[in-house]
């Protein structure tokens, strides 16, 4: 069963443009400014959230698809020598 149903069959799936559409009815129903707030925001924001809970760069960067953990440091906007000794010390 699919929660959200894809007007048009993608195998099941929303596309990405009625992905920000629904992203776009929560930001706004619940008060907050839509151009604060988007599908790649959320997405930095839960990696954000992964990373300091755990402190597992490693398992961020899975999450993420990211092919170079140097990337996902970017991404997170960390410090670069900071984030490779944690990722060297972190098992998965």
């Amino acid at each position: 069963m699919t929660i959200f149903p894809s007007r048009v069959d993608y195998n099941g799936h929303l596309s990405t443009r009625q992905y920000a559409r629904l992203v776009d009815e929560w930001v706004t129903g619940v008060g907050l400014m839509r151009s604060e707030y988007g599908t790649h925001s959320l997405r930095r924001t839960k990696a954000s959230i992964i990373y300091r809970a755990t402190g597992n760069l490693r398992a961020v960067q899975i999450l993420l698809g990211h092919s170079k953990i140097e990337n996902t440091v970017r991404y997170l906007g960390i410090d670069v020598e900071d984030a490779l000794a944690l990722a060297e010390n972190t098992e998965i």
